[in-house]
């Protein structure tokens, strides 16, 4: 077998292994990398960004995000995970974000926008979906498999694999879990993590149905000439407040007082 057909097989074998589904929406998707290193990454970035930022002291924002967040994490299936959500003193940044291994953030700009607990737990469930969808370590992969496909496409061309073409796997596997870790999510991952956040927060005990709202007063933001930080890393449009409310009906089921 030739090299070329080595790296077909591999890239082949590699892609078939690596096939899981995401949690409640069971979408198909690739992972090529494990849990242990998002989770490594994820906490790398997670104590990076909070190195620089103002921590909040308020007992009752932090107490509330912290008992909203244990209590979507409770219904999320992964117990392994070790969930962590800190409130970010800072009252100009509309925003929230989530990193692999269960690391979750809620700036103090997005309450007006939340509003209500219920907002709050949607903003929070969604961050979670993101988590337990295992969506940074998709980018990582789509990522890696693009990048290392080229590599070895090169290196088949060439008629080996030199030590050179290895280097520059490895360096692409970092260049690609960077990306992964900090590039905002695309449109499809932030409908997915709608749906898995919806349910979630409905299996919680808070009222999925206030999902919408909260969209609404950031695109009536958005409209008034400023744009939230939230809708720069979460794309929202109208059509996500239809799809949202499309997928309110099926929360409504998991949802109890």
């Amino acid at each position: 077998m030739n090299y070329k057909k080595t790296v077909l097989f591999v890239l082949t074998a590699c892609f078939i292994a690596a096939c899981s589904s995401v949690p409640i929406t069971g979408r198909s998707q690739l992972l090529l990398v494990s849990e242990a290193e998002e989770a490594s990454l994820g906490l790398q970035a997670y104590r990076q960004t909070l190195s620089k930022a103002r921590i909040s002291t308020d007992s009752g924002t932090t107490g509330m995000v912290t008992r909203i967040g244990q209590r979507i994490a409770a219904v999320a299936n992964r117990p392994d995970y070790r969930w962590e959500f800190t409130v970010i003193d800072e009252g100009k940044t509309a925003n929230a974000f989530a990193l692999p291994g269960g690391k979750v953030a809620v700036y103090t700009g997005l309450l007006p926008y939340t509003q209500t607990e219920d907002g709050l737990a949607f903003v929070v469930a969604h961050e979670i979906g993101h988590v337990i969808a295992r969506h940074g370590g998709e980018r990582m992969s789509q990522q890696l498999l693009l990048q290392y496909g080229q590599a070895g496409l090169n290196a088949a061309l060439q008629g080996s694999a030199s030590a050179s073409t290895l280097e520059t796997v490895n360096t692409v596997y970092g260049v690609g879990s960077a990306l992964g870790v900090l590039l905002p999510y695309s449109r499809a991952h932030e409908y997915e993590a709608d749906e898995i956040g919806l349910m979630l927060m409905a299996k919680a005990g808070y009222d999925p149905r206030q999902a919408p709202n909260f969209f609404k007063r950031m695109l009536a933001e958005r409209k008034g000439g400023k744009t939230p930080m939230f809708l720069s890393t979460h794309p929202a449009d109208d059509a996500r407040i239809q799809k949202i409310n499309q997928l309110i009906p099926k929360a409504m089921t998991y949802y109890r007082r």
